[in-house]
């Protein structure tokens, strides 16, 4: 039986190499080394293969069949080996292999495609891949080694526990959705660049409400928003942690009330089904306006206004592409939103 172990990579190189030359004395050039080392090294490949790998004839050698069949193995071994090698280098430079990335729902709307389409043309050879869920959850997965970077948020109950790299992006208000029959509304369309009245647009990727690209409707008011209190006899659509405290309570103790509840709906359509039928109010992120549907209404508070951090959380050690899209994505409000206006095109810097 063939002793495999001995069919080290060095001594697989020097099988192909003798092959291809077909002398020793050409290999043992190639390689650097001399002859008589090049002879003992083929004889011990022999005897761990268990017979003759070369004919030697009088002027330089040639492949025996268990010499050619063993040959074959190596190319395969040697080619594969140097594709590897190819790979972990592209990796290590941030130009190749496959980038893993976790994204929340809401981050999912515009930030993190449209941040993956530039990175994708800039990177065409890193594949990637993409998975949707919770914070908690995809900072576990991220802890496990299962991704490379999450878009995470403190949104509803604080950031999750996390031991790795934690980097700020993006300030994200909440606003609150309203059906357009409700009495608060008030809802207008059609308003240019989102500004008029003090009331600044709510969408991100270059539009606002109102405009024709936009989801629900950004209420104008000339104090730019209404009281939280206004809304203390509504009833709120959410679905936070029991027992914790969150983004919503705190803001309506503040206010000096507690919200009222009772309808938990954790998908964000079937919190705009709620709302849409007149069953309550729900807040909703401003990365999420623009898959509000028409129906509603977007209305921003006054004063202190609740808001959500989004962050990008990487592993102490880091891909270099996970770097680069971490940068890519602290970027996004500027090369996404000029002002806050619609139609204004992308900021010099930002282009692909």
């Amino acid at each position: 039986m063939p002793d495999v172990n001995a069919f080290d990579i060095t001594a697989l190189r020097l099988l192909d190499e003798v092959a291809r030359s077909g002398s020793f004395t050409a290999a043992a050039e190639l390689l650097g080394y001399t002859q008589s080392a090049v002879s003992r090294r083929v004889a011990a490949l022999e005897r761990a293969a268990g017979g003759p790998l070369f004919e030697r004839l009088p002027r330089g050698v040639r492949l025996t069949p268990a010499g050619a069949a063993l040959h074959r193995h190596a190319i395969d071994v040697l080619d594969r080996l140097g594709r590897a090698g190819e790979e972990l280098a592209a990796i290590h430079a941030g130009s190749g292999g496959t980038l893993r990335v976790g994204a929340f729902a809401t981050a999912n709307v515009d930030l993190v495609p449209a941040t993956l389409k530039r990175f994708a043309d800039r990177h065409p050879e890193v594949e990637l891949r993409l998975v949707e869920g919770l914070s908690p959850r995809l900072t576990d997965r991220l802890a496990a080694g299962a991704l490379d970077l999450a878009v995470i948020s403190d949104y509803p109950a604080g950031l999750p526990p996390f031991a790795g790299r934690l980097i700020p992006l993006y300030e994200d208000r909440l606003l609150v959705a309203l059906p357009r029959d409700h009495p608060l509304a008030r809802s207008r369309t059609g308003s240019g660049d989102g500004h008029e009245g003090g009331a600044p647009g709510c969408c991100q990727g270059g539009t606002v409400a109102g405009s024709p690209e936009s989801g629900g409707d950004l209420r104008e008011s000339p104090e730019g928003g209404i009281d939280l209190r206004e809304l203390a006899g509504e009833r709120w659509i959410e679905a936070a942690p029991r027992g914790q405290p969150t983004l919503l309570v705190d803001a309506c103790a503040a206010a000096g009330f507690t919200p009222r509840g009772g309808l938990r709906v954790a998908e964000w359509s079937g919190k705009f089904g709620f709302v849409a039928a007149g069953l309550g109010v729900t807040l909703v992120p401003e990365l999420a306006a623009r898959a509000v549907p028409h129906d509603l209404v977007l209305v921003p508070l006054r004063g202190q206004m609740p808001a959500r951090t989004v962050y990008a959380a990487l592993p102490d050690r880091p891909l270099p592409a996970a770097r680069g899209l971490a940068g890519m994505l602290g970027e996004w409000e500027a090369c996404t939103t000029v002002s806050r206006t619609w139609a204004t095109g992308w900021p010099r810097g930002c282009a692909t």
